[in-house]
């Protein structure tokens, strides 16, 4: 093209206006050489090295976040693990305590049972004691007031052997007959 442009500029023909003049195009390959080669020799080192450390950074990044995220996950199972012997303390515990629970209701209604037999049992000694002292009382009256009579009907004393045998005599002949109702 340079050539063609040359050749026709030596016959005396008018160039092309779309084409350059030899010297533009030689001037401005020479610039884009040196551009060329200040690009490819600075910036581009640059750029890359920019590059290459923004990678780095998010490579690191991307690390710890996995570091992060395992750490996480090996934390979560951790609490899991804890949640479960958490839960399954609490119903062991859960069990221990309805089982003192029934043990403590078992000795409490044993307890409560021997003190009724207890109260019970010294009510019958109570009743048992009050019935004999009011049996003595009522001997001792009865054969007072049976000593009363047959001196009246009888008309004469007694002496107190004689009086005292009768008197036994009759509460056994009542206490045959209250027998065998």
């Amino acid at each position: 093209m340079l050539t063609t442009a040359l050749r026709m500029a030596e016959e005396g023909e008018q160039p092309n206006p779309l084409l350059p003049a030899f010297y533009d195009i030689l001037w401005s390959s020479v610039i884009f050489v040196v551009l060329l080669l200040i690009f490819w020799k600075v910036v581009l080192p640059r750029v890359q090295a920019l590059l290459d450390e923004r990678a780095a950074a998010i490579e690191g990044g991307i690390k710890k976040a996995e570091e992060a995220q395992a750490e996480a996950a090996a934390a979560l199972e951790s609490y899991n693990t804890q949640l479960a012997e958490a839960r399954a303390e609490a119903a062991r515990i859960k069990e221990q305590a309805r089982a003192d629970a029934s043990r403590i209701e078992a000795d409490l209604k044993a307890r409560a049972t021997e003190d009724a037999e207890r109260i019970t049992a010294q009510a019958h000694q109570r009743i048992e004691q009050e019935r004999q002292a009011a049996f003595s009382s009522l001997k001792s009256e009865v054969g007072t007031l049976a000593l009363d009579l047959s001196e009246k009907v009888v008309g004469e004393s007694m002496d107190d052997a004689r009086s005292a045998a009768i008197v036994d005599r009759f509460l056994a002949d009542l206490e045959r007959e209250g027998a065998n109702r």
